[in-house]
């Protein structure tokens, strides 16, 4: 399984940092999960943040909270009973991600219970989906939030940091949970071997130095960046990138993954050959016309991928899930990166 980090989350602009929040949407009855889990597997017991967690029987009524859990269940055939309403990403603002919608209209299933986590878990209406297992391995549960949902159901919390769950882990932990972690090895290989597929059309991403950040368009004198706490950063890795010297300096001193420069220290971006932020039509203009931001080589060469703030999927597939990765906005995305490190090498 690969590596996993330590750290708590911290409330750095929460709209863009924690990229799920939830809305007002919701559904009406939600079929029970099914899949090919076999009984043989239970009982299983999963470590986490929070102790462990023995799961004593196949779940047969799979609940999920915050982000993205939903999706590692759906990918592996099981449809929950109630999930997370989202906002962050979501184009119509039915509270479901484009490739959760078809997913599910994949599996014939009815859209789930949603649940509202604008103002942060809404144990109530959890409790009333009468889960079996509670899905948070992405998350940012509290020690409170998990001991009022382990009163629910079993609980898989993440393993160790706060938001800080890799795509991979996220797939291999709730597998488990549901008894099918053979299937998630297969499915984390396969989609392994889909983005080598898309990222080999762009030699040159391979070794370039890379940061994923979050502008302010009104306060250009801070340059914010996540950690490699982040699943977005080590994405990046993923795809080949090869994180910046500052952001592997800084990662190993903080538990936190959004971590915040001066722009007085802009020398420490000097190596930055590829940037990845949220912004809009006008950011890199303006951080060419910073005389501190355009002194970064990827700002100077254009080699800077904006991805759209307000509601798009695209910003969303940038930090990644076992069906975003097959999505085509993943593959957009990449090509972007590429387009940017064409840039960066010429």
């Amino acid at each position: 399984m690969p590596r996993t980090r330590t750290a708590a989350a911290t409330l750095v602009a929460a709209a863009l940092l924690l990229t799920g929040c939830g809305s007002t949407a919701a559904s009406g009855d939600a079929p029970a999960a099914s899949s090919g889990a076999s009984s043989d597997a239970f009982p299983v017991t999963i470590e986490h943040a929070f102790g462990e967690t023995t799961i004593e029987s196949k779940p047969e009524r799979v609940a999920t909270v915050s982000w993205a859990n939903q999706e590692a269940a759906l990918a592996l055939g099981v449809v929950p009973v109630g999930m997370p309403a989202v906002t962050w990403g979501d184009d119509d603002g039915n509270g479901i991600l484009p490739w959760v919608e078809d997913k599910l209209e994949e599996l014939g299933a009815k859209t789930p219970v949603l649940f509202d986590e604008s103002e942060g878990i809404d144990f109530e209406a959890v409790a009333d989906t009468q889960p079996d297992v509670i899905l948070a391995a992405y998350s940012g549960l509290t020690q409170d939030d998990y001991d009022t949902l382990s009163k629910i159901a079993p609980v898989v919390a993440y393993p160790e940091v706060a938001w800080g769950t890799t795509w991979q882990d996220l797939t291999m932990i709730n597998g488990t949970a549901l008894g099918l972690e053979d299937e998630a090895q297969t499915l984390v290989d396969d989609l392994t071997a889909h983005l080598g597929e898309l990222t080999a059309a762009y030699p040159e991403i391979a070794g370039k130095t890379s940061l994923f950040s979050s502008f302010d368009a009104t306060d250009l004198s801070q340059l914010g960046f996540y950690s490699l706490e982040d699943p977005r950063a080590l994405f990046l890795e993923d795809l080949g990138l090869t994180s910046a010297a500052t952001v592997v300096e800084q990662s190993k001193n903080t538990d936190q993954f959004w971590i915040t420069n001066s722009t007085e220290e802009i020398e420490r971006f000097e190596d930055l050959q590829v940037l990845v932020t949220y912004g809009d039509d006008a950011t890199l203009a303006a951080m060419q016309a910073d005389p501190l931001l355009s002194r970064i080589p990827a700002v100077a060469s254009g080699a800077v991928v904006v991805l759209p703030i307000a509601n798009a999927p695209l910003s969303a597939a940038a930090n990644p899930s076992p069906l975003s990765i097959t999505d085509d906005l993943t593959a957009e995305y990449i090509d972007l990166i590429g387009a940017a490190a064409q840039k960066a090498a010429s």
